[in-house]
């Protein structure tokens, strides 16, 4: 079976910058061990698989371990692929996903997410995540993902995660969210998930569901930039809208091309 397989570098402007998901379009499912192994072959944070039924696009998202109930730049992704790609002629595009009808609208090379808000609360932090970190936060918070507040952007850049005690802790599908207000941005962030292939997730739109309300509340602001301060960088712009949030960002087609499988 041959299918189109697509990688795009999602929230920025940049090849090699952002956060690399696979897009692979398919006319019908297949079978959910087939996604999985193109996913983990894929070798990327997340590979989003979508059928276009007319109206809405049925979409998924998978790692190279587990099927995700949300991921934002993935979305952003197969957004671009459609547009700049495959000629899909609305400027509005409906996904429906694990995660409810989710909709990106298209401003020329900007993509608008129009995802979930999910607050977080004030939690208590597993021991076990507790002694992998090499500074410890100054608030606690959880909705999907813990959310370890810093008072200095320093703090998040410089972190430090014992891996194998980290990894002694399942949080699936969940993950480790570590911010602070930023320098030169309103807050910064990076997202780290034990257990996985990939540690640490270079830019995380799903974690943003749960980062801009908190922000938005701390910072008194409904409109706020934020950076994602992996390696690669992501660049985000955002907005509280309440129980939903609006992520924007651009993105990179990196390859296009085919794969075949038995």
């Amino acid at each position: 079976m041959k299918l189109e397989l697509y990688q795009v570098d999602a929230f920025t402007n940049k090849t090699f910058g952002g956060n690399p998901a696979c897009v692979v379009p398919l006319k019908q499912w297949l079978a959910d061990d087939l996604l999985l192994k193109i996913a983990l072959e894929n070798a990327v944070a997340e590979t989003a698989f979508f059928v276009d039924n007319g109206d809405k696009i049925h979409l998924r998202w998978f790692t190279p371990e587990i099927e995700m109930d949300l991921c934002g730049h993935a979305t952003l992704a197969t957004a671009h692929v459609l547009k700049t790609i495959l000629n899909y002629q609305n400027d509005t595009i409906t996904f429906n996903t694990l995660s409810g009808d989710l909709i990106v609208t298209v401003d020329k090379d900007l993509y608008t997410l129009d995802f979930p808000s999910r607050k977080p609360v004030t939690a208590e932090l597993p021991e076990i995540i507790k002694h992998s970190l090499s500074k410890q936060p100054t608030a606690i918070l959880k909705s999907r993902d813990f959310v370890l507040v810093y008072e200095h952007e320093s703090d998040v850049r410089d972190i430090k995660i014992d891996r194998q005690t980290f990894d002694q802790i399942n949080l699936d599908p969940g993950g480790v969210i570590i911010t602070a207000k930023g320098d030169n941005c309103d807050f910064v962030s990076r997202f780290f998930t034990p257990q996985a292939s990939i540690l640490e997730d270079p830019v995380t739109g799903s974690a943003h569901c749960s980062l801009i309300p908190y922000w938005s509340e701390q910072l008194q602001k409904k409109e706020m930039s934020a950076l994602q301060l992996s390696d690669r960088i992501g660049t985000l712009y955002c907005i509280d809208k309440g129980d939903r949030v609006l992520i924007k960002g651009k993105a990179k087609t990196y390859s296009a091309g085919f794969l075949w499988t038995e």
